[in-house]
C-alpha cells in the first residue's frame, strides 16, 4: 500500500487510492482511559453532539469512541465526505448544548442494550484508565455544559487529529478547522494485580484470559496459533466448547492485549478450564508443530494482499496518533517469513507471565499456577462503628479518612483521596469506589447511620468525584426486615447464647451429681440412710439437665 503524508489546515493525512466510493476519518487521540470513573462517558457525549447535526442523510457516516480514540467516519462522494468532515468540526468548535440532556438520554438508552465491557478490564487495572471500560459511564449524571466544552477544547484539536483518505488527493472545499492544541500521549497503564498469572472467579461456566505482551508481528500470528489451537483441542477433539478462540487488540504503542475465551456446559467447566490451561502450557513448552505455523503465516500473508486502502488507513491513522511505527507491505511479509516456533514458545511465556485468567464458577486456579487477584483490602480504617440491621457479623466503619466494610469474608477499604466515584443518593445512600476498584456501598436504612454521620462522609469526599443520581423509588431504597422479624433474630441469638451456657452448666451439675452419688456410698459405708441421702442429692441434681434444657427450648421456641 502507497501512502501519502500531507496536511490539511494543520491537521496530519494521510492518502491512499481505494477502490469504490470515497472514504475517510477523522481520528482523535481521546477515549474512555483518559477519563475518570467520575466523568465516565464524556467523551462518548462529545462525539454524539458533533454528529446531531448531520441528522438524516444519504450517505453513510458514523462515530465511535474506543479506550484510546474517537473516530468519526463517512462514506461517499467527494462533496459529501467534505460536507460531513467540515460539519464535525464546526460542531466540535460549537457543541450544540442545547441537545446535552437529550442526548445523556440516548447515550443512557445505547447502554442498556450495549451491556458491560466484561470484567477483566476491572480486575487487571481497577476503577481508573483502561479498567474503566468495565464501567457504566457514570459521568453522564454530573456532567455539564462547561465540562463538555473544556473537555473538547483540551482533547478535539487538530495536532491531536490524524485524517485518514481513500483518494490519491485532498478534496476540494476542505478545511477541517480545529483549534490548537497538542498531541496527548496513550494513558499509562495501571494495575490492580500484586503479581501475575492471576486469576478471578467468574459467574458463568466458560473461561476468558487476557495478557499483555510486547506488540509486532510475532504477537499477532500467536494470537491466530492459540485461537486455532483452542478450537483444535476443546471443540474439534474434546467437544467441550462451542466458542473456543482468540483475539488481538492493540493498547498503546509497545504493547497489545491478547484475549482467548471459551464456552462451557456447567457439568464441563473444570473440563475447560483443565483444557484451557494444557492448550497454553504445551504452547509455552513449544509443541508447536511447524506446518501449523506455516498455515497461519499463510493466512496473515493473504490478508496483506487482499485488504485495500480504506481497511488498512484507520490502522495506519492510529498507529501515527499513538506513536507505533507503519510497517511497509515488504517489512511486514519479511517479518512474517522470519518467524520461528521458537518466536512463538517465547509469545506463550509472555502470555503466562502477564495472564489474568477468569475461571468458571465454583472452580479455583492455584492449582494451575495462578495467584488469587485481591477481593479484599489488606487495612481498614480506624472510625465510628455501624453494626449492620440485617447482618450482625458486618459493620460499616467511618473514619476521618475513609471507610470500610467488614465482614466475615475480610473489608473492603475505600479511602476519600483515593476515591475516583462516590455515587450519591437524595435519600443519604452513597457508593464509594477506589482506584483498585475496591467498592463501599453505604446505605443509612440498613446501618441506621444519623444524617450527620453521612454529611461528615460528603464533607471528606473531593468534590470532582461526587456523582448525584436521581431519587429513587420507595421500592429501590433496601430495608431492613420488619421489627417483629429482626427482634425475633436478635432474640433467637441471645436464647441461643444462654442456652448454650445453661447446657453447659447442666453438663457440670451432672458431672457434680455423680460425683455426690459416688460420695454419698463411701460415706455410708454400706448403711442404708446415707446411702438413701446420696441417692435422692444424686437424682435432684441430675434430673436439672434435662429439665433446664426443656425450659429453654420451650422460650426459645415461643419467642
Amino acid at each position: 500500500m502507497t501512502v501519502v503524508h500531507t496536511e490539511v489546515n494543520g491537521i496530519e493525512t494521510v492518502l491512499a487510492p481505494g477502490t469504490g466510493p470515497l472514504r475517510a476519518g477523522l481520528m482523535f487521540r481521546v477515549g474512555r482511559a483518559d477519563e475518570t470513573l467520575a466523568t465516565a462517558g464524556i467523551t462518548h457525549l462529545v462525539e454524539h453532539l458533533a454528529l446531531h447535526r448531520h441528522g438524516l442523510t444519504d450517505y453513510h457516516f458514523n462515530g465511535s469512541t474506543t479506550a484510546t480514540e474517537t473516530h468519526f467516519v463517512v462514506e461517499g462522494s467527494p462533496a459529501e465526505v467534505v460536507s460531513y468532515l467540515n460539519g464535525v468540526c464546526a460542531a466540535l468548535r460549537d457543541l450544540p448544548l442545547d441537545r446535552l440532556e437529550v442526548e445523556k438520554e440516548v447515550l443512557r438508552t445505547e447502554a442498556s442494550g450495549r451491556g458491560s465491557g466484561g470484567q477483566l478490564p476491572l480486575w487487571r487495572y481497577g476503577a481508573q484508565g483502561y479498567g474503566l471500560l468495565s464501567y457504566p459511564e457514570h459521568g453522564l449524571h454530573r456532567i455539564g455544559a462547561a465540562e463538555v466544552t473544556a473537555w473538547a477544547e483540551r482533547w478535539f484539536t487538530r495536532q491531536n487529529a490524524v485524517l485518514w483518505m481513500t483518494t490519491g488527493e485532498v478534496p476540494e472545499g476542505l478545511d477541517v478547522k480545529l483549534p490548537d492544541g497538542e498531541r496527548q500521549p496513550v494513558p499509562e497503564a495501571t494495575s490492580a494485580l500484586p503479581r501475575t498469572p492471576a486469576y478471578f472467579t467468574g459467574e458463568e461456566a466458560g473461561v476468558a484470559l487476557q495478557a499483555v505482551v510486547g506488540r509486532g508481528t510475532a504477537a499477532l500470528v500467536f494470537s491466530d496459533l492459540l485461537s486455532r489451537a483452542l478450537f483444535r483441542e476443546l471443540r474439534q477433539e474434546g467437544g467441550l466448547s462451542y466458542q473456543a478462540t482468540s483475539g488481538y487488540d492493540a493498547r498503546d504503542g509497545g504493547h497489545a492485549v491478547i484475549t482467548a475465551v471459551a464456552d462451557a456446559l456447567p457439568a464441563k467447566r473444570e473440563a475447560v478450564l483443565g483444557g484451557f490451561v494444557d492448550v497454553l502450557a504445551g504452547l509455552r513448552m513449544g509443541r508447536i508443530d511447524a506446518a501449523e505455523l506455516d498455515a497461519v503465516r499463510n493466512r496473515s500473508l493473504e490478508r496483506l494482499n487482499q485488504a485495500d486502502a480504506a481497511a488498512r488507513l484507520p490502522g495506519y491513522a492510529r498507529n501515527l496518533l499513538i506513536g507505533h511505527p507503519n510497517l511497509t507491505d515488504d517489512q511486514a511479509r519479511a517479518e512474517l517469513a522470519a518467524l520461528t516456533v521458537e518466536d512463538m514458545r517465547r509469545i506463550a511465556e509472555e502470555v503466562t507471565a502477564s495472564a489474568l485468567v477468569m475461571t468458571p464458577a465454583g472452580t479455583r486456579g492455584e492449582w494451575a499456577g495462578l495467584h488469587p487477584a485481591p477481593t479484599t483490602s489488606p487495612d481498614r480504617v480506624a472510625g465510628r462503628h455501624w453494626r449492620s440491621l440485617v447482618h450482625q457479623d458486618h459493620a460499616l466503619v467511618v473514619g476521618d479518612d475513609g471507610v470500610s466494610l467488614i465482614s466475615p469474608h475480610g473489608q473492603a477499604t475505600v479511602r476519600y483521596a483515593d476515591c475516583v466515584a462516590a455515587l450519591a443518593s437524595p435519600d443519604g445512600a452513597r457508593h464509594l469506589t477506589g482506584a483498585d476498584g475496591m467498592t463501599v456501598n453505604i446505605e443509612p436504612t440498613l446501618f441506621a447511620l444519623p444524617a450527620d454521620e453521612i454529611a461528615r462522609i460528603d464533607a471528606a469526599l473531593p468534590s470532582a468525584v461526587v456523582v448525584p443520581l436521581p431519587a429513587r423509588t420507595p421500592q429501590q431504597i433496601p430495608r431492613p426486615p420488619a421489627k417483629s422479624a429482626t427482634t425475633a433474630a436478635r432474640t433467637g441469638l441471645w436464647y441461643g447464647w444462654l442456652a448454650d451456657r445453661l447446657v453447659r452448666f447442666a453438663d457440670l451439675l451432672l458431672a457434680i451429681a455423680f460425683m455426690c452419688v459416688l460420695g454419698a456410698f463411701a460415706m455410708s459405708g454400706g448403711g442404708d440412710a446415707p446411702a438413701a441421702v446420696g441417692f435422692a442429692v444424686g437424682a435432684v441434681l441430675a434430673a436439672v439437665p434435662p429439665v433446664t434444657i426443656r425450659t429453654v427450648r420451650r422460650i426459645h421456641a415461643r419467642s
